[in-house]
């Protein structure tokens, strides 16, 4: 039985779910990621003769079945084979009202297609009795971003796992960003972006809470003139 059957016992098993934008590193055991990265690189140099290249001879490609297998799993795959990174809270002594971070950055890959998805996050929050470390926001957003996804279900992602980890319902989470499989495939418009916002607790509720979000995302970096 090689490694990824192992794995997907284990999960099975476990009455657990193993989509592509699942993380599944509780299923992992040590020394799995170099085993799958083996694997995976078996089955994309078949990929590369399917494809009527020849490795043997041309030296662009002769290691390109091993660079795909190590960027997948330890690079642009990652965040479903590595755990949530440590995430640091802190007492709040009193704010009570909005702050956002961003734009913090977007990069991630599309299920469909396996092409890139580039673009930009901004996160709005209104705390409760914890908040956590400034970086934390970008850590938790990468983490998450790297899996083969759509675009709606990475920023419900977002802000589900800041509600866990922030400790509030008040969160605001919008994505803007650009899918390759639009701008290199298919309808190749490379004017087109997707923006995708997902409002909880008091941003779902307060209308004047939601623009002032929106009024401070378009005065922070990462618009058209800022």
């Amino acid at each position: 039985m090689n490694t990824s059957d192992k794995i997907r016992k284990r999960i099975k098993d476990a009455g657990a779910r193993f989509h592509s934008n699942d993380n599944i590193s509780a299923y992992m055991e040590e020394g799995d990621i170099d085993k799958l990265q083996e694997e995976v690189q078996q089955g994309f140099q078949q990929v590369l003769q399917a494809l009527v290249i020849d490795t043997d001879n041309d030296h662009n490609t002769q290691e390109t079945a091993k660079r795909v297998a190590k960027m997948f799993l330890k690079e642009t795959f990652s965040g479903r084979y590595v755990p949530v990174p440590r995430i640091t809270a802190f007492p709040n002594m009193g704010y009570k009202s909005l702050y956002t971070t961003g734009p913090i950055s977007v990069k991630s890959v599309c299920a469909h297609h396996f092409q890139n998805i580039v673009g930009k996050c901004w996160v709005g929050i209104v705390p409760e009795e914890e908040v956590i470390g400034l970086s934390k926001f970008n850590r938790l957003v990468h983490h998450i971003c790297e899996r083969p996804q759509i675009q709606e279900e990475m920023t419900s992602q977002i802000a589900e796992a800041l509600k866990e980890y922030a400790k509030t319902e008040n969160i605001a989470v919008v994505v803007k960003a650009e899918h390759h499989c639009m701008t290199v495939r298919g309808v190749r418009e490379h004017e087109s972006d997707m923006t995708t916002a997902i409002m909880h607790g008091a941003f779902s509720k307060d209308q004047a809470l939601k623009q002032e979000f929106y009024d401070v995302c378009l005065s922070m970096k990462g618009h058209s003139g800022n």
